[in-house]
C-alpha cells in the first residue's frame, strides 16, 4: 500500500477556491475491477431490500439505485475507509486538529454508498453556499479549514460525454445568493445539472476521486448513453456526527476492521449500562 498522500499547495488552492479538487488514479485497475465485483455480488437489489448488511435506497424516482452502507460488501470497499490516496487530504479540509472534534479520531463516515445510473437519470442541483448548513458548511478560519462534510466520489467506471458525469459550480460553496435557475433543475423536481451557466461537467475515468467540500452546488448531468454509471461515495465529517440515515455498522464489519479503521466507522464505543437497583 503506498504511504498517504497530504494535500499539495495547488490542492489546498483549488479546494478553497474551486471547493473541489479531482485525484487522478487514485484506484488502481486491481481495486477497481474488486470493487466493480463486489457490487455484481450484491445484484440484483431493489428499493428496500437487504443483501447482508447492504440496503437498496434511492434519494428520488429518476436518479438511480443507492447500495448504502456500501463498506460493508468486503474488503474492496472496507479499503476505502482510510484509502492512502485521499484520507490525508480529507483529514486537513475537515480539520480540527487540536480540537474536542479529535479527541474520539478526527473523522467519522456519516454515510457511504454506491450509486449505479442508466439511460435517463440524474440527479438535480443541491446544495451551495446560500443555504448555510451546518453540517456541510465550509469554513476557513485562523489558517485551519473546519469543513462540515467532505465528499469523496470514486469513478467506478469511465465517465465521458454523456455518461451521466458530476457537475458543480465552481466556488458555489462560497455563495450568498442561490442561482438564479437553481429551482428549475433542483434535486426535488427531477431534475439535472445539464444546461445551467457556470455549471462545469467533471468527467473521470474509472479510478478518480473528485473530493468536495459538501457545501458546493452540485448534482449530475442525465445520462444518454447505454449502460450503468457507477460511482462510491464516502462523506467524512468530524468524529462527532452522527449517521444521516438510521444505519449502523455491523458488529461482524466492526470486528474484522483495523483499530484504524473502526475509529473513523465509529469514533465512539457505546458504554454498556447495566440497570442498578437502589441501595436502601
Amino acid at each position: 500500500m503506498s504511504h498517504p498522500s497530504p494535500p499539495t499547495d495547488l490542492e489546498i488552492y483549488r479546494f478553497d477556491l474551486w471547493g473541489y479538487v479531482l485525484v487522478p488514479n487514485a484506484l488502481g485497475p486491481a481495486e477497481v475491477a474488486a470493487c466493480n465485483a463486489a457490487i455484481d455480488a450484491l445484484l440484483p437489489l431493489q428499493v428496500g431490500e437487504w443483501n447482508g448488511y447492504v440496503h437498496g435506497h434511492q434519494f428520488g424516482a429518476k436518479d438511480g439505485l443507492n447500495l448504502q452502507q456500501i463498506y460493508e460488501a468486503g474488503p474492496a470497499f472496507e479499503n476505502l475507509i482510510d484509502h492512502p490516496a485521499w484520507i490525508e487530504k480529507v483529514k486537513h479540509f475537515v480539520g480540527g486538529e487540536g480540537t474536542f472534534d479529535w479527541k474520539h479520531g478526527p473523522l467519522f463516515i456519516d454515510e457511504n454508498f454506491v450509486n449505479l445510473r442508466g439511460p435517463g437519470e440524474a440527479i438535480g442541483i443541491h446544495s451551495g453556499g446560500q443555504d448555510s448548513v451546518k453540517r456541510t458548511q465550509f469554513r476557513y478560519h485562523n489558517g485551519k479549514f473546519m469543513c462540515g462534510q467532505v465528499n469523496v466520489l470514486l469513478a467506478l467506471t469511465d465517465i465521458g460525454p454523456g455518461d451521466g458525469a458530476t457537475m458543480v459550480i465552481p466556488g458555489s460553496h462560497k455563495s450568498n445568493f442561490p442561482h438564479p435557475n437553481f429551482a428549475q433543475h433542483t434535486i426535488g423536481v427531477g431534475g439535472s445539472v445539464d444546461g445551467i451557466e457556470e455549471a462545469v461537467e467533471v468527467q473521470m475515468n474509472a479510478g478518480d476521486a473528485l473530493v468536495f467540500v459538501d457545501a458546493l452546488c452540485h448534482g449530475s448531468a442525465r445520462r444518454v448513453t447505454p449502460g450503468n454509471r457507477r460511482i462510491a461515495v464516502y462523506r467524512y465529517g468530524p468524529s462527532w456526527g452522527n449517521f444521516r440515515h438510521g444505519y449502523q455498522p455491523s458488529p461482524e464489519l466492526l470486528a474484522r476492521l483495523t483499530p484504524a479503521r473502526r475509529q473513523i466507522v465509529q469514533p465512539q464505543q457505546l458504554l454498556e449500562r447495566i440497570p442498578q437497583k437502589k441501595k436502601e
